[in-house]
């Protein structure tokens, strides 16, 4: 008889325990937190969008994600950011504009889309503009930096970040380029830039605009002799494949900014902007530990594969910088006192 009094006993507080949990359950949901991450919301108070045109797996698309993780984190997941990868929601043309006009919450451009919005941006593309990868980051992360960051006031969209794109090189599928006289006639693929055009033009070579997609069919019918671009993207897009031939002139580091449309950044708080301009800044500095790792990866793998590396000696190095001064007349002619700020920069 004691015994089932006692069973009985501790059936009816198991009972009330599980009521007790069930409404202290209840009353989590009810607030939208979840119980075990005290402070962290179940439903965000904003969802947002995060494009990106290159893969999952890419640097900036990682560098991506690591933004939206911490921006989680740290508002107690009442702002929730989806990253977009691979195209989806548009090419980066069509991605600046939706950020203008608020289709897009957030995403990573090149400098390269904004020179039609901001003609200024064009100094930071122009050819051998930076000694090296040094020089560059001291550029951006500093005073000027910042400068061409306020550039953006008043587009529709906001800069948060820059992140790396490395350094751009010529490569083709004939023959090594050691001279400015090995690039005479051949057809290289640029991006639907007229400065770009206007560069490779300069050296001797002919401009073929053209979609990043067909570059690889391009190549493999000889519709083109070689392209330009950084080692990450030689890889991805597998065109070591159909032209092995590489020389290392770093003509163009082009950065990259991500951004936010001005009508999103206008929904936040200043704290919530605060938090989020934090996280674009140490996010933008794990996309370029990243950057790294993938440029170096990618150049010894693809060595060894049998793709044929040249690096410009010094005097040539000086010769390709000369055959182009005509692009920094032409295209910006009205900033040489910020060309010479950054030759300046120590």
């Amino acid at each position: 008889m004691k015994k089932r009094i006692a069973k009985a006993s501790i059936y009816a507080a198991v009972l009330a325990l599980t009521a007790l949990g069930t409404v202290f359950l209840w009353n989590l949901r009810h607030r939208g937190e979840l119980p075990v991450f005290p402070g962290l919301k179940t439903t965000p108070e904003y969802v947002f969008t995060y494009a990106d045109n290159q893969p999952d797996d890419y640097p900036t698309t990682q560098g991506a994600k690591k933004f939206a993780q911490l921006v989680f984190e740290r508002t107690g997941g009442r702002i929730k950011i989806n990253v977009f990868s691979g195209g989806e929601m548009g090419d980066e043309d069509q991605i600046t504009e939706q950020l203008q006009y608020g289709g897009i919450d957030f995403a990573r451009v090149s400098v390269m889309m904004l020179t039609d919005i901001r003609p200024k941006f064009n100094v930071l593309q122009l050819p051998y503009v930076y000694r090296d990868e040094d020089h560059m980051w001291k550029v951006l992360d500093g005073e000027i930096g910042e400068e061409f960051k306020k550039e953006l006031d008043g587009s529709g969209m906001v800069a948060l970040s820059w992140f790396d794109a490395g350094a751009r090189n010529f490569y083709n599928s004939s023959h090594p380029i050691e001279r400015v006289e090995d690039l005479k006639k051949m057809r290289i693929r640029v991006a639907k830039s007229d400065m770009m055009a206007a560069m490779v033009e300069a050296l001797g070579a002919k401009a073929v605009p053209m979609a990043y997609s067909e570059v690889y069919a391009a190549l493999e019918t000889s519709h083109i002799d070689g392209a330009e671009n950084n080692w990450p993207s030689y890889d991805t897009m597998r065109h070591y494949e159909v032209a092995k031939y590489v020389t290392l002139d770093a003509h163009s580091r082009i950065p990259e900014l991500q951004l936010a449309s001005q009508s999103t950044w206008d929904r936040l708080s200043e704290e919530d902007q605060e938090i989020i301009r934090a996280c674009g800044e140490e996010s933008a500095l794990y996309e370029r530990e990243l950057w790294k790792i993938r440029e170096q990866d990618a150049r010894e793998r693809l060595t060894k594969a049998g793709c044929v590396v040249t690096e410009l000696k010094p005097n040539e190095q000086v010769r390709f910088r000369s055959a182009v001064m005509s692009v920094y007349q032409t295209y910006c002619s009205d900033y040489i006192d910020v060309v010479n700020r950054i030759a300046q920069e120590r």
